[in-house]
């Protein structure tokens, strides 16, 4: 299993419109897809114009076919990609699962 986690540092003002693509994009993307395991979206009610993913991909090439998709080039590395200020990519290996 392959983790990925994204902290991202959003654009001023830009909370809510990074929100309504996620929203859009999950069933799109994320929910069609056999190999992503699980993909998840935080916000820190703390933190504004900042999101935290997490996602659970099978192996590589399902994470490869999740950022190959019509829907991620569309809303994510699009209109999305339009948003941020950073985009850090920090993968992990699962050690441990309850």
């Amino acid at each position: 299993m392959l983790c990925k986690v994204f902290p991202i540092e959003l654009k001023a003002g830009k909370q809510a419109e990074a929100e309504a693509i996620v929203a859009e994009f999950a069933p799109r993307g994320p929910e069609q897809e056999a190999g992503t395991l699980s993909f998840r979206v935080y916000r820190d009610p703390a933190r504004a114009d900042y999101l935290l993913f997490v996602e659970h991909f099978a192996d590589q090439n399902a994470y490869d076919a999740h950022t190959g998709s019509a829907a991620y080039e569309e809303l994510v590395a699009g209109r999305f990609g339009e948003l941020i200020v950073e985009f850090v990519e920090i993968d992990h290996e699962l050690l441990v699962s309850h």
